[in-house]
C-alpha cells in the first residue's frame, strides 16, 4: 500500500466513526442498545407516565416532539383518540468540558516560562497557559410528562389536550426514525 494512501484511509474511518457518534437521537424505545429514546409506564387504567431521553446532540424541540409523539401513539394504541398532559417538564443536564486549542500548540515552546523556587520547592510557570484551552458546555436534554387517555371528542377548553391522530400525523415527519 503506497505511503500516503494507509493515512489517508485511517483518516476516512476516523472521521466516519466521529459523524455516527454525533448524530441526533433517533426515535425509538430507550433500553435497546442505548439508554436514549422514549420510554413509558403505565400508572393506572388510562394514565401513563411517559419519558424521552436525548443524547448530548439532540435539541430540546427535537426531545419535546418526540415526547410528544410518543405519548399520542400510546393513546392511539390504547384505543384512545386524545390525551392530556399532566406535569409536562423538561430536564437539562449541562457538563463542561475544556478542549486544548490545537493552534496554541506551536507556540508553547517559545512562550514565556519561568522557574522559581517558592516554600523549598521548585514550581514553573507559563503566563499564557490559560489561553491555551476552550471551554465547551455540552446540554443534554430529557422531558417527561404524565398523560390521561381520553375517548370521543377532545375537551376544547382544555389546552393540554392533543388529538392523539392529529399529532401523529404532523409530527412523524419531523422527529428523526433510527435504522
Amino acid at each position: 500500500m503506497p505511503r500516503l494512501v494507509r493515512p489517508a484511509l485511517i483518516l476516512v474511518a476516523a472521521g466516519a466513526l466521529l459523524a455516527a457518534c454525533a448524530t441526533a437521537t433517533p426515535y425509538g424505545p430507550a433500553g435497546q442498545g442505548s439508554r436514549y429514546g422514549y420510554s413509558e409506564q403505565q400508572v393506572e387504567r388510562d394514565r401513563y407516565r411517559v419519558t424521552f431521553s436525548g443524547n448530548s446532540v439532540t435539541s430540546r424541540e427535537q426531545v419535546e416532539m418526540g415526547l410528544l409523539l410518543r405519548a399520542a401513539e400510546l393513546t392511539v394504541q390504547s384505543g384512545g383518540d386524545w390525551f392530556t398532559t399532566v406535569n409536562r417538564a423538561t430536564d437539562v443536564d449541562s457538563r463542561y468540558t475544556a478542549m486544548s486549542n490545537p493552534m496554541s500548540a506551536r507556540y508553547r515552546y517559545w512562550s514565556p516560562y519561568w522557574r522559581y523556587y517558592r516554600g523549598g520547592v521548585w514550581s514553573s510557570a507559563n503566563p499564557f497557559w490559560d489561553r491555551d484551552v476552550d471551554i465547551h458546555r455540552i446540554d443534554r436534554f430529557e422531558a417527561s410528562t404524565e398523560i390521561v387517555v381520553g375517548r370521543g371528542a377532545k375537551p376544547a377548553s382544555d389546552p393540554n389536550a392533543f388529538d392523539a391522530r392529529d399529532v401523529v400525523q404532523n409530527l412523524s415527519g419531523r422527529v428523526p426514525r433510527g435504522q
